[in-house]
């Protein structure tokens, strides 16, 4: 059996056509791709705005300087993430607190995130970054009613769940990154996510004047707009009117992204298949799987498993050329991160998370047959 690993992309005839037709045509960089990119995605997730970037990162941290974080601010996350959810706060001179997460849902536990607020003054907190963790997507409208509660902006970090939704309680659909309750949505085109543009991003947002500061950070903060300009010596002139960054995306990986747009909800629905023949097959083992409730639908960009012993399930998939993956080590535990005061035992739930978690190849072109090789090989240590 050829190595098979947690994640992987699927380039298609198609994607190749799209990016050559781009690279044959009069734009590379800031063209009509990146604009079709990002009407074509906003409409996707019901959103009314949707601004490309350059990765994950880069939009997490315009979302952040958008949003007013300073020297000082305080804004909360979860432990349980990539680093660069908790980085952009630092990189606009903020400072990160934790909230554990959930047992079941792996999310940020919102009672531990209420009990936290609570017992601090209404501004000690600017804002909080919840993450739909793995797929799964938070519950946005209960974060909106907290975070107005306490004055809180909501940095959703959707960049695992483009294509997931909740139901709320009125019975309507609301799908990931779609702005009705999050003041900024992010995501990621990495290689193994949904959509890959090899690197790449996407922010979405429900405010035209969120919007318009991101586009001004996006590209230098510069702008040709002739409304906004203070004064005009051409149509030549531009100005400078903030400390942007080049943070763009090229209409060469726009154009991928476009095309790949298009097998996303195919890619979501055999994502979900995949993990019910995982659920089915490991029924009778002492394996947690992933949670999902009646109102919510997975995206499923990982699979992830607890399982006693770990380790020794990581190593005998990879003898035999499976090569799952440990997602995450929790932020707080990370060198950088311990000099700001924090420990081990501080998040304990997130903590023995980490000690049992294991993701299992999960991506939409994974055959049959691969997927029953996975599951003999774990039921060959844990039967």
């Amino acid at each position: 059996m050829k190595n098979i690993s947690y994640g992987r992309q699927h380039i298609s005839k198609d994607d190749i056509a799209a990016v050559v037709e781009t690279l044959q045509s009069d734009f590379l960089t800031q063209g009509p791709k990146v604009v079709e990119f990002e009407n074509k995605f906003a409409n996707y997730v019901d959103a009314k705005y949707a601004l490309a970037v350059s990765n994950g990162t880069c939009a997490l941290h315009l979302a952040a300087l958008a949003l007013g974080v300073k020297k000082g601010d305080k804004v909360i996350t979860t432990p349980l993430t990539f680093v660069a959810s908790a980085n952009s706060v630092l990189y606009c001179g903020g400072k990160i607190d934790f909230v554990d997460i959930d047992p079941e849902t792996y999310l940020m536990d919102l009672d531990k995130l209420e009990e936290k607020l609570s017992k601090a003054p209404i501004g000690t907190y600017k804002g909080v970054i919840p993450v739909d963790f793995a797929g799964y997507p938070i519950h946005a409208k209960r974060f909106r009613q907290i975070a107005d509660k306490y004055k809180l902006f909501i940095i959703e970090d959707a960049c695992h769940a483009p294509g997931a939704y909740f139901i709320d309680e009125d019975g309507n659909k609301q799908r990931t990154g779609n702005g009705n309750f999050s003041d900024i949505q992010v995501f990621s085109f990495h290689p193994v996510k949904h959509i890959a543009t090899g690197e790449g991003g996407m922010i979405t947002t429900n405010s035209k004047e969120l919007y318009d500061k991101l586009s001004l950070l996006r590209t230098h903060g510069i702008t040709k707009d002739p409304e906004k300009l203070e004064e005009n010596h051409g149509g030549w002139y531009y100005e400078m009117q903030e400390l942007g960054y080049n943070y763009r995306l090229c209409d060469i990986q726009a154009s991928l992204g476009v095309s790949q747009l298009k097998r996303a909800e195919e890619g979501i629905l055999k994502r979900n298949s995949i993990a019910e023949k995982y659920n089915i097959a490991f029924k009778n083992l002492d394996i947690q799987p992933p949670f999902v409730a009646d109102d919510s639908y997975h995206a499923y960009h990982l699979y992830i498993i607890q399982v006693e012993d770990r380790k020794g399930l990581y190593e005998h998939l990879r003898s035999n050329n499976i090569f799952a993956q440990v997602l995450y080590s929790p932020v707080h535990l990370q060198p950088y991160y311990k000099q700001f005061g924090w420990k081990k035992g501080d998040f304990p739930i997130v903590e023995k998370y980490y000690q049992h978690c294991l993701a299992l190849p999960m991506f939409p072109t994974l055959s049959s047959e691969e997927q029953d090789y996975v599951i003999e090989k774990v039921k060959e240590l844990l039967l």
